[in-house]
């Protein structure tokens, strides 16, 4: 494999880090293993999620911070089977301080199909509703945010509370959301290889956590075929995408449905980079990956009224 093959303009660090892991697996590089928790304190709970078993869930907020405050539910990327709560802990800490929220991380059973995990990111949203007075959380402000497979998720999330009418997001921030399971886009074929995540490993990863994945056509498995009239009723949204990136048509795609049914959206694209560059420790000072968290913070903030 050959790093960054069509000779795009990347940032430096991003055509370092490609020529670093070139030929190794899209698993293999580190995200976020040097992380100190610094200036948020951390606890963990056990969240029941019925019939779809339990999930642990790591609970961050602001040292310090008054209670109470408005949570953010984010779910960690990572192929629908990898990642966890602890592989995006640094920039769960630096949304919690820069939005002065409570960050809940729920850390979906690995492997799993994609409904078990879907109901038990929800099963954490619903827990806050139910106990959140208790742990200094305002829960007539919760707000939803993921990267990639985990923004997957977060859309199905809010679709999901949109049909069951149990609590309504404040917000959705998704970073290189996959919305489509066909993978079968331009940058899907452009970017398939030497770009970090590649199509062959999003496929692998789509098949073994999907049931007969190309024919989906199910919203919550592929929002991008949601209702117009469901997508109508989304909270504020903030989509972000990666300019060298498999799933970057799937997740502009979206953003330009819910802007066609009149949801309040934002899209910004990133040039210069690749999927996960917000949550790569490698990339984590490039100037697209601070931008990127800022903008999410300052979505955040805006939307919990923080």
């Amino acid at each position: 494999m050959t790093a960054n093959p069509h000779g795009l303009a990347l940032d430096r660090a991003v055509q370092l880090f490609l020529e670093s892991i070139d030929g190794s697996s899209t698993t293999g590089a580190p995200l976020q293993d040097a992380f100190s928790a610094v200036d948020v304190d951390e606890r963990a709970v056990i969240v029941d999620a019925g019939d779809h078993g339990s999930v642990r869930v790591r609970v961050v907020r602001p040292t310090g911070a008054a209670a109470p405050l408005p949570a953010v539910v984010y779910v960690p990327g990572g192929g629908w089977v990898a990642g966890g709560t602890r592989s995006r802990a640094r920039l769960v800490a630096d949304l919690a301080r820069g939005s002065n929220a409570v960050l809940v991380v729920p850390e979906c059973t690995p492997g799993v199909n994609h409904r078990v995990g879907l109901e038990q990111a929800y099963a954490t949203a619903r827990w806050i509703c139910a106990v959140g007075d208790e742990w200094g959380i305002d829960t007539s402000r919760i707000a939803v945010a993921g990267d990639s497979t985990g923004a997957h998720l977060a859309i199905g999330m809010v679709l999901a509370s949109l049909h069951r009418n149990e609590f309504r997001f404040s917000q959705l921030v998704a970073c290189t959301p996959v919305t489509d399971v066909a993978c079968d886009t331009e940058s899907c074929h452009r970017f398939a290889d030497g770009y970090w995540l590649r199509r062959d490993h999003l496929l692998a990863f789509r098949d073994g956590h999907l049931s007969d994945g190309r024919q989906h056509t199910d919203p919550l498995i592929a929002p991008l075929h949601a209702d117009a009239a469901d997508l109508a009723d989304f909270p504020p949204s903030l989509l972000i995408t990666a300019e060298a990136d498999v799933v970057r048509d799937q997740g502009e795609a979206f953003a330009a449905r819910l802007r066609t049914a009149g949801a309040a959206t934002t899209a910004v694209r990133y040039e210069g980079t690749i999927h996960g560059f917000v949550t790569l420790d490698a990339l984590r000072d490039t100037s697209a990956a601070r931008a990127a968290v800022a903008q999410a913070v300052a979505a955040l903030r805006t939307s919990l009224k923080t």
